[in-house]
């Protein structure tokens, strides 16, 4: 299995900590991984008699080469692994997702009257930041609660620095309005203070504390203000009412645990502040070499280089071996001791277990989700007569006005989802033949004529249009060779005029379209994938035919760039109403001279 030349220098490797990069046929790294004793670690790996499970089995089974870096220690065997994942990505190893995808809640402090906005990556600025959250549902529903119970801004700041007069949220009270009033700066940042304590769980303290403020204010005879006190308090006891205590130590903690089932590892993540679970992070990762004890260890390495905040105490549903050296990277990070646990009793344990308890239910929930998909596609292979299962469906669309700025979009399924990173768009080249045939023929002949070996191929076409674009896409696929390789279907509307109560779907050498009975889930798959190629192509052939007409009538005007012909657009929106304007209207846009507005009405009124 593995070459004379590899066996020799897994003998000659050192038995010292360090990191080794697996190597494929074409010399890419496609694993890197570090241990304590390199030769026993990579021996795991080429030792026939070692027993792995079939994923890793798969896996060695690419390994060509292997190559090594000795440290001098574990810790900095840690960073440059963590160094070479980053640089490298490697498929096999575990790679947290952009922190882009993980919405944080931000507060400006430097600023006088900060408001509260939601980024995608979180910066080193001297902010504020609260976060991640498991998803944009997760924030809004935090934002909506702070933004009524505290009166924090709410415009933009671009807004706010401009804004003449106060909004609505002044006028029903939920807002402070400092862009226009002149606003206690210290009472405000009492604001800011509350907001920030909400958002770090410390929401009993936060009630106390307002408590004080309404009794006070009530011994003080100012009712007014103590019933906003008041009011206040029992909106935040509301949402202190939907969180679960789960110690009594109140510390915070984040809580990991780990499970596998063949082709996946998922990894959940509860978020403890205060004593109170506040909320629950799921990351899903397929093709890893690694064992569940070492993606846990390389997930919070990654997951802490992500975030702002590392509690004081991370909790793990199994064992590390580079516990220690992670720990002291943490600490120095956070500036504060910070201690990883494996725990083996008491209220830390069970809450591993309810991590645990989480992660076997999502996914076991992944797992049968993936079951019905499969068993959705397995349905419309069969309803449509197909070879095998339409697990990549490729769907096309043309869309004109008139044959001006005709264009043509393909759409991409796999698994039954959408992948919009492979959707693609054609601009018609061949303008003779103005038909929309001959639009579907050129876009068909584009895409496949280059995939005659059979490779990035879809399992099913679609196109739209009924029997006569299904014709076209047969006898292109004929003339490439490829009439064996895809399945191909055309979908036409249904007629209204003849009786006819649903979209039509076409096969070859059928007459008549397909009867979907009483699987007309299968047909309403389809139709939504008709119908976002629909709107690609659409979407596409508008900003195609706008930008032909701002061409075609501004950029033959002398001393006309893209500066001023935005400033144009922007002012009167269409070329129509910039014709209709008179020349002391035109040079008052921002960049436009009295002697420039007057060439711009003698070049569109001729």
């Amino acid at each position: 299995m593995f070459s004379d030349k590899l066996i020799e220098k897994l003998n000659i490797t050192p038995q010292q900590p360090g990191v080794y990069l697996m190597l494929d046929k074409k010399q890419s790294v496609i694993y890197v991984g570090k241990a304590l004793n390199l030769k026993k670690r990579l021996s795991s790996y080429f030792n026939k008699s070692y027993k792995h499970d079939l994923k890793t089995f798969v896996m060695i089974k690419k390994i060509f080469n292997f190559e090594i870096i000795i440290t001098l220690t574990e810790k900095e065997a840690l960073i440059v692994e963590a160094n070479f994942i980053k640089n490298y990505k490697p498929k096999y190893n575990v790679i947290l997702k952009d922190d882009k995808l993980y919405p944080f809640l931000i507060i400006n402090i430097k600023e006088n009257y900060p408001n509260i906005t939601v980024v995608r990556c979180a910066k080193k600025d001297g902010a504020a930041y609260f976060g991640p959250y498991a998803s944009p549902g997760a924030v809004r529903k935090t934002l909506k609660i702070i933004n009524k119970v505290f009166k924090l801004r709410k415009c933009k700041t671009p807004y706010y620095k401009n804004r003449q007069r106060p909004c609505l949220n002044f006028q029903i009270n939920l807002c402070l309005a400092p862009c226009c009033n002149k606003v206690d700066l210290d009472e405000y940042s009492e604001i800011v203070k509350e907001v920030s304590m909400f958002l770090k769980g410390r929401t009993k303290e936060l009630i106390k504390k307002i408590k004080s403020e309404m009794n006070l204010a009530s011994c003080s005879l100012e009712y007014e203000q103590a019933a906003q006190f008041r009011d206040k308090m029992f909106a935040i006891s509301k949402t202190v009412e939907k969180q679960i205590a789960v110690t009594t130590d109140f510390k915070d903690r984040d809580v990991f645990a780990v499970s596998d089932s063949f082709p996946y590892i998922m990894v959940v993540v509860l978020i403890v502040r205060k004593g109170f679970l506040l909320d629950s992070h799921t990351f899903t990762f397929k093709e890893t070499l690694s064992t569940n004890t070492e993606v846990i260890e390389s997930f919070i390495r990654q997951y802490y280089d992500k975030t702002v905040f590392i509690p004081q105490e991370i909790l793990l549903s199994l064992n590390i071996e580079n516990k220690e050296a992670l720990e002291n990277y943490f600490s120095s990070l956070k500036e504060k001791k910070v201690s990883i646990i494996f725990p083996v009793r008491g209220e830390k344990l069970s809450l591993v277990k309810m991590a645990d308890l989480n992660v076997v239910y999502e996914l076991k929930n992944k797992i049968a989700q993936d079951s019905a998909k499969t068993g959705f596609l397995i349905r419309l292979q069969k309803k449509i007569k197909m070879d095998k299962m339409p697990v990549r469906i490729e769907c096309f669309d043309n869309s004109n006005t008139f044959e001006h700025e005709p264009v043509s979009c393909m759409v991409v399924f796999i698994n039954g989802k959408s992948e919009k990173s492979q959707y693609r768009k054609y601009k018609i080249k061949n303008r003779k033949e103005h038909s929309d045939y001959a639009y579907m023929e050129e876009v068909l002949k584009r895409r496949y004529k280059n995939n005659s070996s059979c490779q990035n191929l879809p399992d099913l076409i679609m196109v739209d249009g009924g029997k006569g674009q299904l014709n076209i896409a047969l006898l292109v696929l004929e003339n490439l060779n490829l009439s064996k390789s895809v399945f191909t279907i055309g979908i036409a509307k249904k007629n209204r005029q003849k009786g006819e109560t649903e979209d039509k779907i076409y096969i070859a050498a059928r007459s008549n379209s397909i009867s979907f009975g009483k699987d007309r889930e299968l047909l309403l798959f389809l139709q939504k994938i008709r119908d976002e190629a629909h709107r690609f192509a659409i979407s596409f052939h508008r900003k195609r035919r706008a930008k032909s007409m701002i061409k075609s009538e501004i950029d033959d005007i002398d001393g006309i760039g893209i500066k001023r012909k935005s400033a144009l657009i922007r002012e009167f929106k269409t070329i129509e109403n910039i014709r209709a304007a008179t020349v002391n209207e035109i040079c008052a846009v921002p960049g436009i001279s009295k002697k420039t507005a007057k060439t711009i009405k003698n070049g569109l009124n001729g």
